[in-house]
């Protein structure tokens, strides 16, 4: 069952990925979703890439629909979602693919490192709006390099999705947790 932490923190990326705001996610939240990450410049149609951001978001769109919907009317509300943080740590595999694909199409310049420019990409990508981030890049940044790595973002991007801890950093990978999470 989901923390209040979770609650607060999956409330926000909730949000975000209604790109109708109806209240629920559908397929069309997702389609949507990938159309925010198939615009960012690395993401160039029609490449290897823009068919990986398609296929991983709608396979999120797929494993919520399997798992969570439990009604089958297609549609996913927020206890829905919940429900799925119970399911999260046995998908540390689906979540590390996707962090994978996140991290190529965040990369603008391919260099194999994410710069605190690319992070707000990925932070006001994900929202659909720009989204302050200020302190949370250097809270990201464990081994204070300026930049995150493949393995790094990896590991962030694992722990937002499946963490309950508030003071383990990737909580903080997709912008600010609110005050009172």
């Amino acid at each position: 069952m989901a923390s209040d932490f979770q609650r607060v923190k999956l409330s926000r990326m909730f949000h975000a990925f209604d790109a109708d705001g109806n209240g629920y996610l559908d397929q069309r939240d997702f389609r949507a979703l990938a159309e925010r990450w198939k615009a960012l410049p690395r993401v160039r149609p029609g490449s290897e890439l823009a068919d990986r951001v398609e296929r991983v978001m709608l396979g999120w769109w797929d494993h919520l629909a399997a798992h969570v919907d439990t009604d089958g009317d297609g549609r996913v509300d927020f206890d829905e979602i919940l429900a799925m943080v119970d399911l999260l740590p046995a998908l540390r595999e689906v979540v590390a693919v996707t962090a994978e694909t996140v991290f190529d199409a965040v990369d603008e310049n391919g260099d194999g490192r994410i710069s605190p420019a690319e992070h707000q990409s990925l932070v006001d990508t994900w929202h659909g709006e720009s989204v302050d981030t200020a302190g949370v890049f250097d809270r990201l940044d464990q081994d204070g390099d300026g930049y995150l790595g493949r393995a790094e973002f990896t590991g962030l991007w694992t722990q937002f999705w499946i963490s309950d801890d508030p003071a383990e950093p990737g909580n903080h990978l997709c912008g600010p947790v609110p005050a009172g999470a």
